[in-house]
């Protein structure tokens, strides 16, 4: 049995059509009922429902063998104990600093609100700013408004979310795609079945 961990939302629906091509296809739909464990039309092949930032810990502790996850997340975990073997191409976006249309660019000491904090305090050191990091888990936009944070860390697609609130794109950290990911037990015990899928979805990709 190979267990396979995603999260629901953009990555879910963008990893169907990939899934599918390996005869993985869910025969639950997560939106119309409330399993957390998807059954599919492989008897050898469960999807396990959870949050994206859990993806790579189900994976990393085994309780999923492989999993979908953003780069952004995997950053912000610290990944190095899992395998990546195949970055996937979808939910494409940027993991950006933004800041309001008319503020300076600071060089000096900055307030960061983020909830990349991790990725955030990396970023900056090599900079070399010092920043001071906060925390936050949602409404990112909303701290330079009220004077929280002097810039933001966030994910940008669109930018529509940040034009509607006279913020702006300012430095590109990273361009984010969602990777697979694999348990380095599950790789050596379940090797052949985690390899077929591999290269089933590498074939995929390349047709794309």
């Amino acid at each position: 049995m190979l267990t396979i961990a995603v999260s629901k939302g953009r990555i879910y629906e963008e990893a169907l059509p990939l899934l599918a091509e390996a005869g993985i296809v869910p025969v639950d739909d997560p939106e119309k009922c409330r399993k957390l464990i998807l059954r599919t039309s492989r008897d050898d092949v469960h999807l396990v429902i959870i949050r994206a930032t859990d993806v790579p810990t189900f994976v990393e502790y085994g309780a999923a063998d492989m999993g979908i996850a953003g780069k952004d997340v995997l950053l912000e975990h610290g990944a190095e104990s899992l395998y990546e073997p195949l970055d996937l191409k979808i939910a494409c976006c940027k993991l950006m600093t933004a800041a309001h249309k008319d503020a300076p660019i600071h060089r000096g000491r900055i307030r960061v609100a983020t909830k990349y904090v991790k990725t955030a305090h990396r970023y900056f050191a090599g900079k070399g700013i010092q920043a001071e990091i906060i925390k936050l888990y949602g409404s990112m936009e909303l701290a330079p408004l009220v004077g929280l944070a002097d810039c933001i860390v966030d994910l940008v697609d669109t930018g529509n979310t940040l034009k509607a609130n006279d913020l702006e794109p300012r430095e590109l950290i990273m361009n984010i795609s969602s990777r697979l990911v694999v348990n380095k037990a599950a790789m050596k015990m379940k090797n052949q079945a985690i390899a077929s899928l591999l290269d089933q979805l590498e074939k995929t990709l390349a047709n794309r």
